[in-house]
């Protein structure tokens, strides 16, 4: 077909891009009666669609799945009806092309798909041989050791070692006082007080494993008369003695170092020298001191005053560094109270009932003075007959005479007793034990 003169341009550019008359088909007859613009635009997309066809065909994979082909297929359908509305002479064109193609999409998002695919799997290959390298090379990469890692263990040895002196520092002051053979003294020469042998001996262990404190160690022993409690402290006196210097040991009765006579005033300034100087000396060799204190319910408020003084916490380091033990009859009744009404039950021997027993003596003691909330409160309950045997057996040792059974049941029987059930409980302990020793 000729073309105008309008038209020279677009027709030898057209002719110049015709490919051969074997790969391109003849067009229908329908297609003589369009204009050669039409025609030339025909041929352009008819050339894009191969060549996109092509490059999908190297890209894309082979096998695709059911809903991904439908999915295409929606596609070209609702392309199709879109064409046919606007441009009916456009649709054949389309509609040839499509024929002639698998699928037709502007999508490229597949493409980007399998290009991205593509990358992750030549990524993974590669963070692969990075990862996990051949060993079976002849020669592999030596270890660089972590400085930091010497230092951790550097740091563990040396705390190790030092935990290891402290425990060997803790066990050196228990030795040094004998702890545990005072222990042995004790059950050995104190009747019918396991409890409270036990609970003393772990108070002194707790507090002499080292010499720094932050108050001082006050144990009070309250019971009825006659249950051991002077007895128990004339054991520590004589102990402590022993594996100390005697200087310092103190044993202060009330009526024999401030008898009724005396100012009160007097006393109290006399008891804190002699604390003070005890102190201060025990420092010196780093020893810590022992203060027994027996009679306590017989001391004058001012002479409390001045002991609750040293029990307090905000101290110079040689009075916090000291035991005092306090040895009263305050709250004798209450536990002889507590023990006639529950001879009968396990209760004695519970642990229940003996923080029931310390709930209380307690409110007793703090009424009298302010100065027994610092301490720890230790009861010495009732003897049982069987108990006070035992203590005519031992005096009578200590005399050098010859224990007969039937005379020490003889001589126990004198005695008065509480009598609950099946059980008889002493009601002045051992205290006239001496008294009818000594009368044989």
């Amino acid at each position: 077909m000729p073309c105008d003169a309008k038209e020279e341009a677009s027709c030898s550019e057209s002719d110049a891009e015709e490919v051969p008359d074997a790969v391109i088909p003849a067009a229908p007859k329908k297609i003589t009666s369009i204009s050669s613009p039409l025609r030339a635009f025909v041929r352009l997309r008819r050339r894009y669609q191969g060549l996109k066809k092509s490059r999908l065909h190297l890209e894309l994979p082979r096998e695709k799945s059911a809903e991904f082909v439908h999915t295409r297929l929606l596609q070209r359908q609702l392309s199709l009806s879109r064409t046919s509305l606007y441009n009916p002479s456009m649709a054949f064109f389309n509609q040839s092309g499509f024929e002639s193609s698998q699928y037709f999409t502007f999508d490229t998002s597949v493409e980007h798909y399998s290009v991205k695919k593509c990358r992750r799997k030549k990524s993974r290959r590669k963070s692969r041989m990075v990862l996990y390298p051949d060993k079976t090379k002849k020669y592999l990469p030596a270890e660089e050791k972590s400085k930091a890692k010497r230092c951790l263990l550097l740091l563990i040895a040396i705390m190790f070692f030092q935990i290891l002196n402290a425990i060997e520092n803790l066990d050196d002051n228990l030795q040094k006082y004998d702890l545990d053979g005072l222990e042995k003294t004790m059950h050995r020469e104190v009747f019918g007080q396991k409890v409270a042998v036990e609970s003393i001996v772990e108070l002194l262990k707790d507090y002499l494993a080292t010499h720094v404190h932050n108050k001082p160690l006050v144990i009070s022993l309250n019971g009825p008369t006659g249950v051991g409690k002077s007895h128990v402290g004339w054991v520590l006196a004589k102990h402590f003695r022993s594996v100390m210097d005697n200087d310092f040991v103190l044993q202060y009765f009330v009526m024999h170092h401030c008898p009724s006579g005396v100012a009160p005033l007097t006393c109290a300034i006399d008891l804190s020298k002699k604390i003070a100087d005890m102190v201060t000396r025990a420092e010196i060799e780093e020893k810590t001191p022992l203060f027994i204190l027996d009679e306590v319910e017989l001391m004058s408020p001012v002479l409390l005053d001045t002991l609750s003084r040293f029990f307090e916490p905000n101290q110079t380091n040689e009075f916090l560094n000291a035991i005092y033990i306090l040895i009263s009859n305050l709250g004798g009744d209450e536990i002889t109270k507590f023990i006639t009404q529950n001879a009968s039950t396990e209760l004695l021997h519970q642990q229940r009932g003996a923080e029931e027993l310390l709930s209380i003596i307690q409110p007793v003691l703090a009424r009298v003075h302010p100065l027994w909330k610092a301490a720890d409160i230790i009861p010495f309950i009732l003897l049982e007959k069987a108990h006070v045997i035992n203590c005519f057996l031992e005096q009578m040792r200590r005399e050098g005479l010859y224990p007969d059974q039937k005379h020490i049941e003889n001589l126990a029987n004198q005695l008065s007793y509480y009598t609950t059930g099946d059980k008889q409980y002493s009601s002045m302990g051992c205290k006239q034990v001496v008294a009818k020793v000594n009368l044989l």
